[in-house]
């Protein structure tokens, strides 16, 4: 089973927006899908038509061991993606979690206990932070996306994220690495943009997607009304970008039978 998080210590980069719509078009191209949602504010879940009241079990009851991981997966409106959702008492799970054995493994090895063959992929959405539900995305995972958004202060925030992803790999987590950074909120009119886009490639090579998310309102749109932006409109430039964002992240992924 392939494992990936999507992460970034910086909020507002668009991760939760990268999550659900490359979760969603992996569902579509056959793909058997599990998004875990371990941000306390729980906008994956809400985007995926996950209602609060049927977050009964949580990724906070899962890492507390208050729940079996098939008892907290809930399936969503799209076929073949299922999501285990998030409550604000995941806020309280970063405390909870310091008196646990093996604090960082826990999500670690409730994946590794995970039914055979039920899902290909794993992807975790992470909180905009460095704290124990990050770590545990990170050590439970073989590679990470990182979604950048094309602005001066992203890349301050991309050398810390590098720094970070040296440390898990120190001390808990040595298969650790960067599948893609995907560059988001790009706006073709803005010369700090493209000045952004170009340093990042020059920094990071084949790392970076060549695909880039533009602005698109129809993306923010979408959550609101509890579907990916794929399924709200398929044609809007967000949903294309995603699409073919997608298509180059399935051929950086390894073949299914090998991964299962």
């Amino acid at each position: 089973m392939i494992r990936i998080a999507v992460a970034n210590q910086k909020g507002g980069v668009g991760k939760t927006t990268t999550a659900i719509n490359l979760a969603t078009a992996l569902a579509a191209t056959g793909w058997r899908v599990l998004l875990i949602d371990l941000d306390p504010q729980g906008n994956a879940s809400t985007g995926l038509g996950i209602r609060h009241a049927e977050r009964v079990h949580s990724s906070y009851h899962l890492l507390i061991g208050g729940c079996l991981l098939e008892e907290a997966v809930k399936a969503s409106r799209v076929p073949r993606l299922d999501v285990v959702p998030a409550t604000a008492d995941l806020s309280g799970a970063e405390i909870e979690l310091v008196d646990f054995k093996n604090r960082s493994y826990r999500l670690a090895h409730i994946l590794d206990d995970a039914p055979p063959g039920r899902w290909d992929i794993v992807l975790i959405d992470c909180p905009p932070s460095l704290g124990l539900l990050t770590i545990n995305a990170m050590v439970a995972v073989q590679s990470l996306i990182v979604p950048l958004q094309c602005e001066f202060f992203a890349l301050e925030g991309l050398s810390q994220l590098l720094q970070t992803i040296e440390r898990i790999r120190a001390r808990f987590n040595p298969v650790l690495s960067i599948m893609g950074v995907a560059l988001t909120m790009y706006d073709r009119r803005n010369k700090l943009t493209e000045q952004v886009a170009e340093d990042t490639r020059a920094c990071l090579g084949g790392v970076v997607f060549q695909t880039v998310i533009p602005r698109n309102v129809r993306l923010s749109e979408a959550p609101s009304h509890g579907m990916p932006a794929l399924i709200y409109d398929h044609k809007c430039p967000g949903s294309e970008a995603y699409i073919a964002l997608a298509r180059e992240l399935i051929g950086r992924l390894p073949q299914r039978a090998e991964a299962a």
